[in-house]
């Protein structure tokens, strides 16, 4: 009996996957009903967060409110000024010449008045420009602006000194417009210099109007320039009278009182004319992007836009030196065309040599872009989906471009089939203009398949900074953060260390391409026109037509080859 008491009692050892399971059937058993849960009523937002959202959206209406007034004045002016236009192009008697430059004067007044105020008033305020937007108004842009803008003032000084030479037969007004015109191209040009990459926070509304009068003013201006041929038909209807006269024949034609002085006048007119278009479309670009950054907010974070890597040549030899080449010869082509050019008559061989200049550089170009687009479809790097106004407005504006020598290589391959294609100098043409084509479409592909690969450069930052933002406060020293940093960066050498001769060739390629560009860029941009010195195509849709089609395209690939520059250094930078 004391045995039996003072035996010690034996406990059973449970394991804690048995204790869960009673514990779970336990709850089973007592509770059978509560299978549901019932609904969490939904939070309410504080007064302080409705307040900020509702400001949010009305801030957001009221930035679509204010992009539509502007934009619909914008639209309102150019067709004023395109219906002033076409009048005096269709109905020279009832609206003329020196209408539209009134109305034109008028446009460029109120224009110069608010670039003014915005350089004084605007941008002086407080909290004006709080944000300056890093891809907007790069060097290339800002250096083509001042070039292409010293040129339009020089022609317009050109323009002064031959009314002045005609002043005996000429209104003293005239004079009054390229004055106007001179001192409204300063203004702009050293006004989008220093500030077209702000971001303006105040006057948001008056900033944005007044940005959408000047691009349109700039866009009639282009029209004009494009369509208005006075100068050359008066410049060519004297040097018709000038050979009438010398032939013994009275003529009534307005002469010059000094025909060295006027010739000198004459040239350079005729050589500065198509940077004229140039400069205004690089302004409705600049003015543009200048638009959709009023009122944009950008990142704070310093590493938000990290700085590119300088340009180096990286030991790339064959793109260099192919483009070197092209380069050289263009040249060479481009002096034997000029020379020739100046004399009264330019022989066919040298059109014969320049348009077997194309065609050989052409197909060259074109098959180095087929491979670049090959070796990017080959590469690893992420596609860049952050939005970017400017990259968006570098595709528009590439593809926009393209669309002016692509419609004057159609109107002549039209030309050419259907009047003379069997001599040798259409035949250049024509594969001239295919090329052309082509070529186009294939850098066009080859530079936007570039843009939109993220740069090596930036993953890099841009993921590392992201690892410190979300590992820092668990990590309790610096030299865990080293060491995170020094794995991170011997898994990017180990994950490129494969790409290193696609980056080679992609360099080589963007280089080739690059002195190619500069070279077709040169050869119209200072010289004469080969497309209206031929004449198949002007005596085939006659003077003014083929006119309009040349200086509207013309400009717009000059524009293209400069804009192709631009896309191709940055691809370069980018590999």
């Amino acid at each position: 009996m004391a045995s039996q008491t003072s035996a010690p009692a034996q406990v059973t050892p449970v394991s804690s996957s048995e204790t869960t399971e009673a514990a779970s059937t336990y709850d089973q058993a007592d509770v059978p009903t509560n299978h549901t849960e019932l609904p969490c009523p939904p939070k309410q937002k504080s007064w302080l967060a409705r307040h900020f959202s509702l400001l949010l959206r009305r801030d957001r209406q009221a930035q679509k409110a204010g992009q539509l007034f502007s934009g619909l004045l914008a639209l309102n002016v150019v067709f004023l000024g395109g219906a002033f236009i076409c009048s005096m192009i269709f109905n020279n008697v009832a609206v003329t010449l020196g209408d539209v430059w009134i109305l034109l004067a008028a446009l460029k007044v109120l224009s110069l008045s608010w670039l003014l105020y915005y350089v004084v008033g605007t941008t002086r305020k407080p909290h004006a420009v709080l944000y300056r937007d890093p891809h907007a108004g790069p060097i290339w842009v800002k250096g083509s602006l001042v070039l292409f803008g010293s040129c339009t003032i020089c022609l317009n000084a050109f323009r002064m000194g031959y009314d002045v030479s005609h002043i005996h037969c000429k209104s003293e007004m005239e004079l009054i417009f390229p004055i106007i015109e001179i001192i409204f191209m300063s203004v702009q040009t050293w006004v989008l210099w220093r500030r077209c990459k702000d971001c303006v926070q105040v006057q948001t509304n008056l900033t944005r109007c007044g940005l959408m009068l000047t691009l349109a003013t700039n866009l009639l201006l282009w029209v004009l320039a494009v369509t208005n041929d006075s100068m050359h038909r008066e410049i060519e209807a004297e040097l018709d009278a000038l050979m009438e006269k010398f032939s013994g024949n009275e003529t009534n034609t307005c002469m010059c009182l000094n025909a060295t002085v006027c010739e000198v006048f004459q040239k350079g007119y005729l050589m500065l004319y198509p940077f004229s278009t140039e400069y205004c479309l690089i302004c409705c670009a600049v003015l543009f992007v200048m638009w959709k950054n009023v009122g944009r907010h950008l990142a704070a974070h310093p590493v938000a836009h990290p700085s590119r890597p300088p340009f180096r040549l990286h030991g790339v030899i064959f793109g260099p030196l192919l483009g070197l080449l092209a380069l050289v010869a263009g040249v060479c082509v481009f002096v034997l065309f000029q020379i020739e050019a100046s004399g009264p008559e330019i022989g066919r061989q040298y059109f014969t040599l320049y348009y077997a200049y194309y065609v050989v550089v052409l197909p060259t170009m074109s098959l180095a872009c087929l491979a670049g687009t090959a070796i990017h479809g080959l590469e690893e790097r992420e596609l860049d989906t952050l939005k970017n106004p400017t990259r968006s407005l570098d595709v528009v504006l590439l593809m926009g471009a393209a669309l002016g020598q692509m419609g004057i290589a159609y109107f002549s391959i039209v030309a050419i089939v259907a009047t003379r294609p069997r001599e040798l100098l259409n035949q250049l043409i024509l594969a001239y203009s295919l090329l052309l084509i082509l070529q186009h479409i294939t850098q066009n592909l080859f530079i936007i398949e570039g843009l939109h690969r993220r740069p090596l450069w930036e993953p890099v930052l841009s993921d590392e900074m992201e690892k410190q933002d979300a590992e820092l406060p668990r990590r309790g020293s610096l030299r865990e953060l080293g060491q995170g940093l020094r794995r991170a960066s011997r898994a990017y050498i180990h994950s490129y260390s494969h790409l290193n001769w696609k980056r080679r060739v992609l360099k080589e390629i963007s280089l080739f391409l690059i002195l190619c560009n500069i070279t077709l860029w040169m050869m119209p941009a200072f010289g004469i026109h080969p497309e209206f010195e031929n004449g198949l195509e002007k005596d085939f849709y006659g003077y003014r037509t083929w006119f309009t089609i040349v200086n509207f395209g013309l400009p717009l690939g000059v524009f293209y080859r400069m804009h192709s520059v631009g896309g191709l250094v940055e691809v370069y930078l980018g590999v």
